[in-house]
C-alpha cells in the first residue's frame, strides 16, 4: 500500500517537472534567438550602427549640402543625397555587406547635382564589403569606393 502512495505521489509532480523544464527550454531558446538575432543584426561589433555619417567629398559647386547617411541601430538607414533621399537597409555580416534600396524622395536641383545622385547610386549598388578606416567607413565592391566620415560633434 505505501509503494501504491509513494508512486502516486511521485505521478503527481511529474507534469509540474515537465512544465519546468519545458519554461526554462524556452527561456534558453528565448535568449539564444535574440543573441544570434542581435549579432546578425549588428554583423561585426565595428559596424558604425547608430551613428550619422557624411560622404567624404569636396563641395559641390552651388551646393553647401554634403551628402549623410543615418544608419540605425537595426540596420534600417536614411541616405541624403544632393537631390535625393533614400530609405535604405544595410545588410551586415562580418566585413560584408549588402545595400537595399527603397523609396525615393526627389528635391529640385542642378541635373550636375542630379548625375551626382545617379552615380553614388549607382556605385552603392555594387557595395560588397566595407571597412573603416580610423573615422572613415568605406564601402567598396564595385568600380570606386563610397567613404563616409563618422560625426564626431
Amino acid at each position: 500500500m505505501l509503494w501504491s502512495c509513494t508512486a502516486h505521489s511521485r505521478s503527481a509532480h511529474r507534469p509540474r517537472r515537465r512544465r519546468l523544464q519545458a519554461a526554462r527550454l524556452a527561456a534558453g531558446l528565448v535568449l539564444v534567438c535574440a543573441v544570434c538575432a542581435g549579432s546578425f543584426a549588428h554583423g561585426q561589433s565595428g559596424f558604425p550602427f547608430g551613428r550619422e555619417l557624411i560622404m567624404d567629398v569636396a563641395p559641390v559647386k552651388g551646393s553647401k549640402r554634403l551628402p549623410t547617411l543615418d544608419i540605425y541601430d537595426d540596420g534600417l538607414a536614411n541616405l541624403d543625397l544632393w537631390c535625393v533621399s533614400v530609405k535604405t537597409r544595410l545588410i551586415v555580416v562580418a566585413n560584408t555587406i549588402t545595400v537595399l534600396t527603397g523609396p525615393k524622395t526627389e528635391r529640385p536641383c542642378a541635373p550636375s547635382l542630379a548625375r551626382g545622385d545617379e552615380q553614388t547610386l549607382a556605385t552603392l549598388a555594387q557595395v560588397t564589403t566595407w571597412r573603416l578606416d580610423a573615422d572613415t567607413l568605406v564601402l567598396s565592391g564595385g568600380p570606386s569606393e563610397l567613404r563616409f566620415r563618422l560625426q564626431t560633434n
